[in-house]
């Protein structure tokens, strides 16, 4: 049986992997933005306005990535729900497959090995997130993907 919280603890260790290589990134690229060497040779030498650029979009990623870990480090997995809500492991059904989903309020897209079990992490905001919400056991629904009606139907909620 997987355990919601040791999902959780991984997708923290992936998002603060994450996070520390987006600090060293943006502390070598601003290194470099402020680096006496880069000073422009000329009009035309634009070395250090674009170290610059790289240094700010590298670090409004830092500042996203803090947040997300701030988001994920409030989801409760502590609660057993009878209906999905953020922090529910579930289990879905479709074309005779049955996969593991963890419903989170970020991260969605993330794919989390936890004891040979694949568990992928699902935003709330996504479509499957958005149709599971509040569901039970059992219950079934209908997301549009490709131009086609998809059947799901939530086997379990832990």
């Amino acid at each position: 049986m997987i355990k919601k919280k040791a999902v959780l603890n991984e997708l923290k260790s992936k998002i603060q992997l994450e996070l520390d290589a987006a600090k060293e990134a943006y502390n070598t690229s601003h290194k470099h933005a402020t680096d006496q060497e880069l000073k422009a040779d000329g009009k035309y030498d634009t070395r250090s306005i674009e170290a610059g650029y790289l240094a700010g979009a590298q670090k409004k990623r830092v500042e996203e990535l803090e947040q997300e870990y701030k988001l994920i480090e409030e989801v409760n997995v502590e609660h057993q729900p009878d209906a999905v809500s953020v922090g529910s492991l579930i289990a879905l059904k479709h074309n005779q497959q049955e996969r593991f989903y963890f419903i989170s309020s970020t991260s969605g897209g993330t794919m989390i090995n936890i004891e040979g079990q694949v568990v992928l992490v699902i935003s709330a905001f996504s479509p499957i997130g958005t149709e599971v919400i509040g569901l039970k056991a059992g219950e079934s629904f209908e997301v549009e993907a490709a131009g086609k009606m998809r059947e799901y139907q939530l086997i379990s909620i832990s």
